[in-house]
């Protein structure tokens, strides 16, 4: 029930109905006396009171009776369930509660509200005794099952924030099966308000299926800001700003920043009238754009506000060389003229001067990515140096048929070319035109489309070698080569066997040819192309290797990311999240939002129901603030009493001042004492900073431990990493340096690979700050031993130790992937010396690492979707306690376990950590051991 006129309701209305006896309940206290006084009196006046005299009972005061009745009305008012602010739909309902939340993209500016709204339904379903379904509408679809109000809430506050757009209507079918088997249950929408697909379907149908139930929607008016389509154009950078209605923010900036995050430039952009579409042109120069891999809103945290570039989108820098003479070099006769018009949307063209006496080294002289020869016959001695040492060190060489190439002989084309004339069917004549045959999927050019117009008249043949097909990027219907492509070392070289006018073909004259020359420049700089054909159902794929998060930030990839296709041009998914794929020369940018994507407003009016504000305030139950009012006045009531009754006079509260205040005294220790659980002060750091000599370039290798402040904690963690050490140089080519332990809150973590953080019960849990800082270190190669040191003490079945809970609240917000305990064939077991677990002073201690990627058909699991170490140990085994060795050797504290190689196990398992977090997880190759063994036939 809720009041009209006030935010107050009851969730159990029905006991209200006690207040009426109250009256009754006054006319009880009213006429019941108070304790009566002792006096003392003279003895003589006994025989003065020994006359009866007629006396009339004495009332309760008022003002006591007034104190009972409120502690007695409180009472009933929080039996019947007070809310603040209850939701603004009908009566409470009997059913089940199916909770959906949008959790892409669309929902990270308010992220926490909508949370905060989701928690509010969940408590009221608490107080309803209602069964509650939590459905994140980003995530994979599933079964929706139903569990009780409190797992429901820890199943909400772990639902993640994705960086991709929800699939609601992969969901319908789930939606549509949860309901049919509860047909009384109440849906409960918090909506991003956002749509990126077509949602009408999805809409209509969750229409039909809440006509016969409660349907609630929580949506704020959609303002999020998004970016797509960045592409590189002649003059500027240029990238797409979208926005769902005209009322969301009309202008902003648009940042460009590197791969290591600096920044490179912005611009402004501005939406004009109620257009939803706008463009940001960035004005720098080449080079620099070229080094923009990522383009961001100013003020927005979301994954959709992001716009990652790859390798593709950098604009190389192409030199045009023609072998037309001055009466050919004329606009639509000049080869170089196709070649311009063609190559301008997306390369920097660069050609020699007019009358330059060398124009290939002018050209090699500025920087270029690619060489186009247009009809370039032979090549002097000087030249073909120049040009061979620019394809070798890593540029593509492209080079274009025509007589004079057909009359040359060099070294610097893909293939063998036959020489000389031919009579029908010779060397630059056909019979008829042919027809360009389908790329095969090898080649670079697979996937694009051949016009059926396209015809090639003249081409020069190559002659017949057992390579000839491995190198055939295009071919006539006879099989021919139109084009032809060989690595030669980091660089390529490619030849197309047709002019770059229309002399012998139309090929330039055609959309096809835009797009091969696209193609062929993005290879430059690039890992090297498919160049062979063979297995045509072999598909190169890439691996994620740095990923967003909902908010738009860099992370690891998770568990669940899975590589992509070379060819991939999708929107980003759960399986594959926004993020940059593949190595760095040669990436993949994988974005939320494809270049044809728009923003639009959900149609939630059509849905036939109210909307709520996100911003609403928060449901909340007053039960508890009513009963500790009620007691205080009860205690108040108490002391009235007394007081009445004469038990509080003043020469008896100075008898019981001292008692009391030693009473008080002991509550109040009681009350301030700090929890031995919770934060305490910790002792000051007053250690100097690191001196800056020691994280000098060229300094040695250090590991490092956090500083707790427990002294004997933190000679622990020192003698520890020392002893360590003294392994690391006698066993490995390592020599590290003296360990070092970092205050970090205040020192820079980037210059250890190591940090070993040994866990202290009741030690502050650092500021907000100093855990980003620390998952800034993660995210950046870092590898942190969280160490509970609690094996002994810690009870299966039997909750957490204080020491693990303290590690719960630090990791409550840190943004750490999802961990398992250490499999037996991670790489951690192995990037050293071949080991079973990891053991410290203690042996029965689990060890917490990074989740690896699902196992594929063989049971075999990769090292990781990335080449990363986990960011991650989480163990309980004391390992700084076991690798406290004295200079012979000794153990300085004493194991628990009953292997007497323990210590050694130890120390072995720490050096697997420590070349664990220097060299990646290399060793995950040896899973493939089997596979090259077999093949070479041993």
């Amino acid at each position: 029930m809720m009041l009209s006129a006030l935010p107050f309701g009851f969730s159990a209305p029905l006991a209200l109905t006690a207040l009426a006896l109250l009256p009754a309940l006054w006319l009880i206290l009213r006429v019941t006396p108070p304790r009566p006084r002792r006096i003392d009196f003279p003895p003589l006046k006994i025989m003065a009171d020994l006359i009866a005299k007629r006396e009339t009972p004495a009332y309760t005061p008022w003002w006591l009776l007034a104190l009972r009745m409120a502690v007695a009305a409180l009472a009933i008012i929080a039996v019947a369930g007070p809310v603040w602010n209850p939701a603004r739909d009908a009566a409470p309902s009997q059913g089940p509660v199916l909770l959906m939340i949008d959790n892409g993209f669309g929902a990270a500016g308010d992220w926490p509200d909508r949370v905060a709204v989701a928690e509010s339904r969940i408590a009221a379903a608490t107080r309803e005794g209602r069964p509650v379904a939590v459905l994140g509408l980003a995530e994979a679809p599933a079964v929706i099952t139903l569990s009780e109000p409190r797992i429901a809430l820890d199943r909400l506050r772990a639902l993640p924030l994705e960086p991709h757009a929800p699939d609601r209507a992969a969901h319908l079918p789930r939606i549509e099966s949860f309901l049919r088997e509860s047909p009384a249950a109440e849906i409960v929408w918090v909506a991003d308000g956002l749509g990126v697909s077509d949602e009408d379907g999805f809409l209509a149908r969750l229409k039909q299926n809440a006509e016969s139930r409660r349907l609630t929607v929580h949506a704020a008016p959609p303002a999020q800001l998004a970016l797509a389509a960045p592409e590189n154009l002649a003059g500027a950078l240029t990238v797409k700003v979208l926005r769902p209605t005209a009322n969301a923010p009309a202008s902003g900036q648009v940042r460009a920043l590197d791969l290591k995050g600096l920044p490179l430039g912005n611009a402004p952009f501005v939406f004009a009238g109620g257009d939803l579409e706008t463009t940001a042109r960035l004005t720098l120069p080449i080079e620099v754009r070229n080094a923009v891999s990522r383009l961001e809103i100013a003020g927005e945290r979301s994954a959709g506000a992001v716009a990652l570039l790859d390798d593709r989108a950098k604009r190389r820098r192409v030199g045009l060389v023609s072998g037309a003479t001055a009466d050919t070099a004329q606009p639509l006769l000049s080869p170089t003229y196709y070649l311009s018009r063609a190559l301008q949307p997306f390369a920097e063209i660069r050609e020699p001067r007019q009358g330059s006496t060398d124009p290939i080294g002018e050209l090699l002289a500025q920087n270029l990515s690619v060489l186009v020869l247009a009809d370039i016959g032979a090549l002097d001695r000087e030249t073909a140096g120049k040009v061979t040492g620019f394809v070798e060190r890593g540029g593509v060489l492209l080079r274009f048929a025509g007589p004079r190439l057909a009359a040359a002989s060099d070294e610097l084309t893909p293939v063998r070319l036959r020489r000389g004339g031919r009579t029908l069917g010779g060397g630059l004549s056909w019979e008829t035109p042919r027809k360009l045959s389908p790329f095969t999927r090898e080649s670079p050019f697979f996937g694009l489309s051949i016009g059926d117009d396209i015809r090639v008249s003249r081409q020069i043949l190559a002659e017949p070698e057992p390579n000839l097909s491995r190198k055939t990027w295009a071919a006539l219907e006879d099989g021919t080569p139109v084009v032809t492509g060989e690595r030669r070392g980091d660089g390529l070289l490619a030849m197309v066997h047709v002019t770059a006018d229309t002399t012998w073909s139309n090929l330039p004259l055609s959309g096809l040819f835009v797009d091969m020359l696209r193609k062929i420049v993005n290879l430059a700089g690039n890992a090297p192309a498919a160049e062979t054909q063979g297995d045509e159902s072999r598909v190169e794929t890439l691996s994620p290797t740095r990923v967003l998060d909902g908010a738009g930030q860099f992370r690891s990839p998770p568990a669940t990311a899975q590589p992509v296709a070379r060819s991939f041009a999708g929107r980003a998914t759960l399986a594959h999240p926004p993020g940059l794929y593949g190595p760095t020369e040669g990436s993949l940018a994988v974005n939320a939002l494809t270049p044809e994507d728009k923003l639009a407003a959900l149609d939630l009016a059509g849905l036939g129901v109210t909307v709520l504000p996100i911003d609403e305030p928060i449901a909340r139950d007053i039960r508890p603030p009513l009963l500790v009012l009620a007691l205080l006045l009860l205690v108040a009531d108490t002391l009235a009493t007394l007081w009445l009754g004469g038990r509080l006079r003043l020469s008896r509260l100075r008898r019981a001042a001292a008692p009391a205040a030693i009473l008080l005294a002991l509550m109040a220790s009681l009350v301030l004492a700090p929890d031995p659980v919770r934060a305490q002060p910790a002792p000051a750091d007053t250690r100097p900073p690191i001196p800056r000599a020691l994280l000098a370039n060229g300094a040695q290798t250090r590991l490092a431990y956090a500083v707790t402040g427990d002294k004997a904690v933190d000679e622990m963690s020192k003698a520890g990493l020392t002893g360590l050490n003294t392994v690391l140089s006698a066993r490995t080519a390592l020599e590290p340096g003296e360990p070092v332990g970092v205050n970090v809150e205040r020192d820079e973590l980037a210059f250890f690979p190591v940090l070993y953080w040994p866990i202290v019960a009741g030690r502050p849990i650092p500021a907000a700050e100093t855990l980003r800082k620390l998952e800034a270190y993660m995210k950046g190669g870092g590898l942190v031993i969280f160490d509970t040191r609690d094996a002994m003490s810690a009870r299966p079945g039997g909750g957490t130790t204080p020491e693990g809970d303290q590690l719960k609240r630090m990791l409550q917000t840190l943004d750490i992937p999802e961990l398992e305990p250490l499999p037996r064939d991670h790489v951690l077991t192995k990037t050293f010396y071949i080991l079973d677990e990891l053991v410290g002073r203690y042996d029965t201690g689990t060890t917490w690492v990074e989740t690896l990627p699902p196992a594929d058909s063989d049971g075999r699991r990769p090292a990781r979707a990335g080449d990363n170490v986990s960011p991650i140990v989480i163990t309980a085994n004391d390992l700084a306690a076991a690798w406290a060795i004295d200079r012979r050797g000794e153990g300085l504290v004493p194991l628990s376990g009953g292997n007497p190689r323990q210590r050694e196990m130890a120390l072995r398992g720490g050096v697997n950590l420590v070349m664990y977090a220097l060299t990646g997880n290399y060793k995950a190759d040896q899973v493939h051991v089997p596979a090259l063994l077999e093949r070479l036939g041993q």
